[in-house]
């Protein structure tokens, strides 16, 4: 539908044996870790493995760590990056265990995923938690260092940033949704996650289905699911907009993937190499938002084009319906820090 944005894209041949190497990089623990301060001529070389969810068709691929990859390695400072998309080393809830270990050196994580560790974190993907992308990252910047610092308390592992995986939307089967009564009885996929349900019951979904990721393009097609949300990049890089045909601009979750590091990898850097590391990630924040949200605009512009797709735009949603309900509901669902959590989020809007 949007051929010319393959073009871009940088295609990444990954051994059909990853996993197995993983296990071998593992096991070996790689170099010792050089004394803090060594300049990088006398650091010891380092391999990181970087994990995430996404394919190599998503931005946070070809815009996020595949450009960690190359500006690492081409450094002075002994880099090696092996990137694993497509959750090619397991699950997000098996992977991150193995970043507190540090066999996963990097990964690619939500907050409802990193919630079965550390349940607080939960809120930052509440469904209209954030009024937009400019309040998401406001809120990282000048207001997240407590949650962040209780998360690396409690696990081990340092948010070193976050990178915008896309605005969540509605895509349907033949289903218009413009409030939240549109959703009753409609089975909508949502991740099989206590968070991702909580937004389901939120936002009025009253029939979740949540089969796994691998399942959903046959759940979609059989009518197990009648739609599904995601972001767009995601919904597009997965073609399940080859079986759906309506998408409803309603943005009910700013998507963010946060970028972590746990300290058992901390261990084998030097003082230059962490800097450069956390200094990279940081840096490709921007260029990641931007790459996201221009592709974005240009499948939904796709979409507008084609006589067969049905785009509902967001003037056409009744959006303070759904976020006075949202708010609502999570004023009531959350408690205890997880509630304080969500609160100061909602507070620091501007």
């Amino acid at each position: 539908m949007v051929n010319n944005i393959t073009m871009r894209r940088s295609v990444v041949t990954v051994s059909a044996l990853a996993a197995t190497a993983l296990m071998v990089a593992g096991c070996s623990g790689g170099a010792a870790p050089a004394e803090n301060g060594a300049s990088g001529s006398d650091a010891n070389d380092v391999t990181l493995t970087v994990s995430l969810t996404q394919n190599e068709q998503t931005p946070n691929y070809y815009c996020g760590v595949e450009l960690l990859k190359d500006r690492l390695e081409a450094s002075d400072l002994g880099f090696t990056v092996e990137l694993y998309p497509s959750s090619q080393l397991g699950p997000h809830a098996d992977r991150f265990p193995m970043v507190q270990a540090g066999d996963i050196d990097i990964d690619l994580l939500g907050g409802s995923e990193l919630a079965t560790t550390f349940a607080p974190i939960e809120a930052v993907d509440a469904a209209y938690a954030f009024d937009d992308v400019d309040h998401a990252f406001s809120w990282m910047d000048n207001g997240s260092e407590d949650l962040f610092t209780a998360f690396h308390d409690a696990t081990g592992v340092k948010i070193v940033d976050g990178w915008l995986f896309g605005n969540r939307t509605f895509t349907t089967k033949d289903v218009e949704i413009r409030s939240p009564e549109d959703l009753k009885g409609v089975p909508i996929r949502f991740p099989n996650s206590p968070g991702f349900l909580a937004n389901a019951e939120a936002l009025g979904v009253d029939s979740p289905v949540s089969v796994a990721v691998e399942e959903v393009y046959t759940a979609l097609q059989q009518g197990i699911a009648v739609g599904q949300e995601n972001p767009i990049v995601a919904t597009h890089s997965s073609s399940y907009d080859e079986v759906l045909n309506v998408a409803v601009l309603n943005n009910h979750n700013v998507g963010i993937q946060f970028a972590v590091v746990s300290d058992k990898t901390y261990e084998k850097l030097n003082d230059e190499q962490t800097e450069l590391l956390e200094k990279t990630i940081r840096e490709i924040r921007g260029e990641n938002r931007t790459c996201v949200e221009e592709e974005t605009e240009e499948i939904i512009d796709g979409y507008r084009e084609n006589p067969d797709f049905t785009v509902i735009e967001q003037d056409e949603i009744d959006m303070d319906a759904f976020i006075s309900q949202s708010e609502d509901f999570f004023s009531e669902y959350y408690s205890g820090e997880t509630l304080e959590a969500y609160q100061a989020i909602r507070e620091s809007a501007g």
